[in-house]
């Protein structure tokens, strides 16, 4: 696929607004976006947090991480060409292979120290191998401790596995998708679905051209989990 499909831009994602499943409307992160637009010397930094497993990580063939094509990455691409003015940390604490029972145990000392303002948790892609209540559990500590801080989050749904059919509602993901969904209800949080988009791929025949290995998407894929995340700017 060409690098020009590939590009984020937000015309492209303000077209994909009307059909992003968010359960948090746009004005989710309007003061997040207020201190992105204010200039120098009134501004000041904001630390965008990505916490999962892998893919947020940035593997692509393991042991390849790269880095700069990777959806933490894509998206402070974008937001950097739409906020000019502003200073944007992009942190990354994931870990690959991690689950987030790993993450919530080591959330305190590895992610809250970092100040975000915006917390993404990207971890179903390895939750599905954990029993349902103990990854819920696991989630729920991460997601009021960041919101005792008032720290926004968002809640992001898992990147395919090529040894999942995953357009089949049976398949071992789909709990974990759902439980995403129903936790980002509950504590009104952000809320991202990569996994319906990558249905409809799978459903197209196409899942290879957005891969990069088994379990991790290329820059294509990629940009499928950063479009879903970018309508919230």
């Amino acid at each position: 696929m060409k690098t020009a499909l590939l590009a984020l831009t937000f015309s492209l994602v303000q077209l994909s607004l009307t059909t992003s499943a968010q359960v948090a409307d746009t004005s989710y992160l309007a003061e997040v976006k207020k201190e992105l637009n204010t200039a120098w010397p009134k501004n000041r930094r904001v630390n965008l947090v990505f916490h999962g497993h892998s893919v947020p990580a940035g593997y692509w063939e393991t042991p390849e991480v790269r880095t700069l094509e990777s959806y933490p990455n894509l998206i402070l691409k974008a937001l950097k060409a739409k906020y000019p003015y502003a200073v944007i940390n992009v942190i990354v604490t994931a870990i690959g292979g991690e689950n987030s029972l790993k993450g919530a145990a080591r959330f305190e000392n590895e992610v809250l120290v970092h100040q975000p303002d915006v917390l993404f948790i990207d971890y179903a892609l390895n939750d599905r191998f954990s029993p349902l209540e103990k990854t819920k559990e696991a989630l729920e500590k991460m997601i009021r401790a960041a919101q005792e801080r008032n720290i926004k989050v968002i809640l992001v749904t898992p990147s395919p596995d090529q040894r999942i059919d995953i357009s089949d509602h049976k398949n071992p993901l789909d709990p974990y998708a759902a439980q995403i969904k129903e936790l980002a209800v509950q504590y009104k949080t952000g809320f991202a679905d990569p996994y319906i988009k990558f249905q409809k791929i799978v459903k197209d025949g196409k899942l290879k051209e957005v891969m990069s290995s088994v379990n991790h998407p290329n820059e294509a894929g990629h940009t499928v989990i950063a479009n879903e995340i970018l309508p919230y700017f």
